[in-house]
């Protein structure tokens, strides 16, 4: 598949053959569900803790006696059981919300997001993505220019996909509403579906078809279970 690449007059001035690894994988909404879902438990930090009766002050000392005074025995009045006490079976900070997610599984819903923003028409290709000086103003006005906004929406809802040398992008982006500058090293599923458009840089795109290695079998494997060999194969 062919895809039309512009320059950030936004004129076209060439065209590039897609991998079809990564923008011709079919639409996988079970799986970009999953992965997305053990992405942002991945990201999840746990902020709720109680204190149990080990971590609250007092109660060093035996109330009172064991025997002999017609009350309940207590060892300590920071029991959970005890105003002012520590909580039994409350939340703790050293929960762990992470979920595994597997390299074939994680590529594959990656392929799948932008093969479905591809076929869209949300994906656009451009020569370079580099700007002169790293000033909001020149990346607004470039962004209006081809997004064909109005001047008073501030709204863009674009990522942009850029080299590790296009510093002066980065930063120009960082003051817009709704507009991030990602590295190819760290794209990930959750900002690919959080924005409408996504500009791909012409070399970023070839970083990411270098990193990112086909999520489907290109070719048929062979039989590896051994149940089904005769037994003078094994």
């Amino acid at each position: 598949m062919r895809a039309d690449v512009y320059n950030l007059k936004n004129e076209k001035v060439s065209e590039i053959e897609l991998p079809a690894k990564l923008f011709g994988v079919q639409w996988k909404p079970e799986v970009v569900r999953q992965v997305l879902l053990a992405q942002l438990a991945n990201a999840r930090r746990p902020w709720a803790h109680a204190k149990d009766r080990s971590e609250v002050r007092g109660g060093g000392r035996k109330p009172w006696r064991q025997k002999g005074t017609g009350r309940a025995r207590h060892g300590s009045i920071r029991s959970p059981i005890w105003r002012g006490g520590g909580k039994a079976h409350g939340p703790t900070k050293f929960r762990d919300y992470s979920q595994k997610v597997n390299k074939k599984m994680g590529r594959l819903a990656l392929a799948s997001a932008l093969s479905k923003k591809f076929k869209d028409g949300e994906v656009k290709i451009f020569e370079s993505l580099d700007i002169a000086k790293p000033k909001t103003k020149t990346l607004t006005e470039v962004l209006r220019h081809v997004l064909a906004i109005k001047k008073n929406q501030k709204k863009f809802d674009t990522l942009l996909l850029i080299n590790r040398e296009s510093v002066n992008t980065k930063c120009a982006a960082s003051n817009l509403v709704k507009t991030k500058a990602l590295n190819t090293e760290a794209l990930n599923l959750y900002d690919i579906l959080n924005y409408k458009n996504i500009f791909i840089d012409e070399g970023a795109l070839r970083a990411i078809v270098r990193n990112y290695p086909s999520p489907l079998r290109d070719h048929p494997s062979p039989l590896r279970d051994h149940r089904y060999k005769p037994k003078n194969q094994l």
